[in-house]
Formats: structure tokens, sequence, C-alpha cells
């Protein structure tokens, strides 16, 4: 082969590694920023990466574009290797012409989906893009949404996972927004439908982009964002640990290291975290580090719906699913945005074989009047479809209180768990001991304090003095009969006897038996009847 040939591979191959050009590579390493290219040698092993489309053209004419080199099209994409496996890539560039989405730049993301969905491997986007090439018009727009239908298509099938890296602005954001988790930056970085000038111009409406499209509005208010990065290299490294617990296609199992014996050693001091009064709530943090494996529990959107946690963690090598109830949260009730949160996450799990544990302390689902016309009654109905539709393994274990429709939702013996425990302190009941007495027992109530107003009215006390006696009356009845139906219901042997749960436990062996539980139900093969999809409450 002629060396000319040889010469002219290389002077094309550094001119596209260069995409913007030096100048504009360095200033951005001179903010701190990571180049597209960095952020994918931040990612995978040294040596591995096989690139697709370092040639590609744009095929613009228009508001000069024409003859208008643009390296790599924007967006450099391919194959690496992350942890010992090869996941597909793609990072935006920045530096070349915004980053916008142009339609080659499209083409060479959906064939690089399309890679992955094939190969069975996960996806990982880096998005730090302007939004639409403009110039490109409807064939820009064609572009998104081959894109969006390549997510679609994949869903359920492959992990995908995006980066929010630096703008992801209009028609961008969507396709994060199909993915399975997002990782934003928390400075440097934006995701957005319309900025502040555009919500000005037609609302009237003023606010900053800190508001609508910063990392910490996304990731406690709206719920787009599942974990929030400090900077380029850290949001790689919650990529590379989202990773280490997921399969890599919905055909295998996720990378289990299960220890070679189950430890069946108990823990007596697990029992400690629960508090003597039951007024006070739990601290289910605190539980869930104790039960799993030391250092392995990977919390997922913490700062959304703190009522509820959802994560992953390992159970002696086991990789776990994990969703609970947070007392310290609103007492843990089920509300809108907890519903939703679990929900999605419950589904995930069971795309990819993710066995799910459910750690239950729920005092019901969130009254009030914003709560009902909001449509809890939708949202909370998202997370027994979701429970009731899967068919990985499913451990339930009921701390204390389980009560009404929330019991029910938190993966319940009915919704197909496959061993619920409870610990001692469990309460399943339709309600709390006192919201039932005000309703079992209100005519005796009321017929308590009727009779000692007219006692105090006859022994000549004043009418405000026969109201607070009548009121001390009812409340000691009232009391009575909450601790009448507390002997009943606010146990977990009722439900033991009538075989809603499988056992009730000695906190201490929790860790142990719900250990056995998931290896026993390894080899788990769940069917549903056949169909296209169900109608989830969305």
């Amino acid at each position: 082969m002629k060396k000319e040939l040889i010469e002219n591979l290389k002077k094309l191959r550094e001119k596209a590694r260069a995409g913007g050009g030096e100048e504009k590579l360095a200033a951005r390493r001179d903010k701190g920023l990571m180049t597209a290219r960095d952020r994918i040698e931040g990612l995978v092993a040294a040596g591995s990466f096989m690139e697709f489309g370092m040639h590609v053209k744009h095929h613009c004419r228009d508001f000069g574009m024409d003859g208008k080199e643009l390296a790599c099209d924007g967006v450099v994409t391919g194959v690496g290797n992350v942890d010992g496996r090869p996941v597909a890539v793609f990072s935006q560039d920045f530096t070349v012409q915004g980053g916008t989405i142009g339609h080659a730049h499209a083409q060479k993301i959906a064939h690089l989906q399309e890679y992955a969905l094939t190969n069975g491997i996960p996806l990982i986007g880096i998005n730090d893009a302007g939004g639409a090439r403009i110039q490109e018009g409807e064939m820009a727009l064609k572009g998104f949404g081959d894109i969006f239908y390549r997510n679609v298509q994949s869903s359920g099938v492959v992990p995908q996972i995006s980066i929010i890296a630096g703008p992801c602005a209009g028609g961008a954001a969507y396709s994060p927004a199909l993915t399975d988790f997002i990782i934003m930056k928390q400075s440097n970085a934006q995701m957005f439908i319309t900025g502040p000038e555009v919500i000005r111009a037609v609302t009237g409406e003023s606010c900053t982009m800190d508001e609508i499209g910063s990392a910490a509005a996304h990731a406690s208010i709206s719920g787009n964002v599942h974990f929030v990065a400090e900077d380029d290299a850290h949001a790689l490294q919650i990529a590379r640990r989202l990773l280490s617990y997921l399969p890599s296609n919905n055909m295998q199992n996720p990378p289990h290291r299960p220890t070679a014996i189950v430890n069946v050693q108990d823990d007596p001091d697990m029992a400690k975290l629960v508090p003597d009064d039951a007024k006070v709530p739990l601290d289910m943090a605190k539980v869930i580090d104790r039960l799993f494996d030391e250092n392995t529990f990977f919390e997922v959107m913490k700062d959304f719906a703190k009522n509820a946690i959802i994560g992953f963690a390992r159970m002696q090598g086991i990789v776990c699913g994990i969703v609970a109830n947070q007392p310290m949260q609103k007492a843990g009730v089920l509300d809108i945005d907890a519903s939703d949160k679990c929900a999605r996450f419950i589904r995930f799990c069971n795309a990819f074989n993710i066995p799910l544990v459910t750690l239950v302390d729920v005092p019901g689902f969130l009254p009030g009047k914003f709560q009902e016309k909001a449509g809890i009654i939708r949202h909370g109905a998202k997370m027994i479809h979701a429970y009731s539709a899967s068919t990985v393994p499913k451990i339930t274990l009921i701390l204390r209180k389980a009560y009404g429709g929330a019991y029910i939702a938190m993966c319940s013996k009915s919704l197909g768990a496959d061993v619920v425990y409870a610990w001692p302190t469990a309460e399943i009941a339709v309600m709390g001991p006192d919201g039932a007495a005000n309703i079992v027992f209100k005519k005796d109530i009321v017929a308590h304090a009727e009779k000692a107003r007219n006692e105090a009215i006859e022994n000549g006390k004043s009418p405000d003095e026969a109201d607070r006696v009548a009121r001390n009356a009812a409340d000691e009845c009232k009391k009575a009969h909450a601790d009448e139906y507390a002997a009943q219901f606010a146990t977990p042997y009722r439900a033991a006897a009538n075989g809603i749960i499988d056992d009730v436990i000695d906190p201490g062996k929790s860790r142990a038996l719900i250990s056995m539980a998931l290896r026993n139900t390894m080899n788990k093969r769940g069917t549903r009847p056949p169909k296209k999809h169900g109608n989830m409450p969305l």
C-alpha cells in the first residue's frame, strides 16, 4: 500500500479527533470540563473503544452549511469495554456546531442503538447538545424521531443510561427521558423543553434556568433525574457503578456473586433499630444498611419523594432491587410522587430479572385535597399494576405499620409476593387503631360523651365545663376501643393465622431468612396471559 494513503488516513483521523479544533478543546479543559472523547476515555477501558462513523458528513446545503465541515458531525459513537463487558457509547461534541443534532448526527446514534439492541449490550448516551440543528429543518426532526423510536424498541431489552453533561434542550431532552436512568451534572448542565425567554414570551411567566433546568430542580421536584453528579468524572463513576448491578440484556441474569454458603448468623442489634414507642418513626435507611451487604446499597432518586426509598444492593452477593417506605419522611406514606418513583423502578427490575425486596412500614396513602384532585388513585394503582405484573422473585418484609390499600400496594401476598415475613412489631389492618375506633365504635363513643355531659349538667357544671367532661369521656372511650382493636389487629399473628404472611420472625434473623428466600426463588419462572402488554394507569 502506498505510504501517502496511510499518511492521509492519519491526517483525516487526527482532524476528526480534534472536533471543533484544539483551541476549543483546550478552552473546555481549562474550565474543568471534559471533551466528548475525554468522557469516553474516562468511561471505557484504555484501548478498547471501537469507533463507528468517524468520517460521516452532513448533507445540508442551506443557511451557510454548504461546504462546512463538522468533525464526526458532532457526535462520537462506538463500543468500549466497561468492567469486562462491551457497552455502546455515544458522546456529543459541543465544540462542533454546539453539538446540535442534524440528520447524519442522529443516524449515527440510531445505528449505535440498533447495534446495542441486536448484540444485547447496554447503551450509554452522553448528552451535550444545543438541540436540533435549525439549518436542517425537518430532517433534524426526523433524526429525533428515529432516535426516540429506537429508545422505545430497546426499552426493557438492554439497559439505557443517559448522562446530561451539558445543555440538553428541546426535543433532545425526550431521548434521555425514554431511557432507564438519567445522571446529570450539578453544574454546567441544563435540561429543558423551553427556556426562560420562551416561557416569558409565551406565558408571561418569569423564571430562571436553575428553576426549570438544573440538576437540583430535576432531582428533587420534577423527578426526571435519578442521580446528580459533581462533575464529568463523577458522572462516569456513577454510570460504571450502576452497570455493576445490571445484566447486559433482558435474557441474562444480573451479575450475581453469591457467597458459597448462606450466612445464617443472627444479628441481635437489628431489633435495636425499632423504637420502643410505636409513634416514633423508624429510620429505614439504617435497616437497609444493616440488612444488606456492607457498602453495596446504591440509592436511586434519593432527592425525590423521600418518603420512599429505592435502589440496588447485594444480599450475600445476590443483586436485589429494594423498595421501601421511609417513616422519617411524611411518616412513610405513599403519595403521588412516591408511587410513580416506586412503580417505574419495580418495572425496571422486572424487565431485567432483578429480584425485588420490599420493606414495609406504611400508614397508608397520603390523604388530602391536592392528592385526590391530582390523581392519587391513578398513581397509586401504578404500584399495584407494577408488582402484579412482575414475575421476578419478590420477597416482602413487614416491619411495623401495614395499613389499608398501601399495605396491598407494597407487594403483599395478594400481589404475588413469593415470601412475606413480618416482625413481631408488624400491624396489618385496614387502618390504625385510632382511626378504626372512630368508625367502628362511633355510636358508643358518642353515647359515652353524651351521658357524661348530661351527668355534668345534672351536677351543676357550666355548659363549657360539661363540654370538657364530654370530650374527656369520648377520648377515654375511644382509647379503650382502640386498645381493643389493636389487640386483635395491631399484631402480625392474625395475618399469619390467615396465611397472608408466611412467618413472624425475630428481626435478628431477617438477613439470613431473606438470603435463603432469594436463593430458593432464583430459578422462579413466572408466566402471564399472552398479550401485547397491559394497560398501566399512566
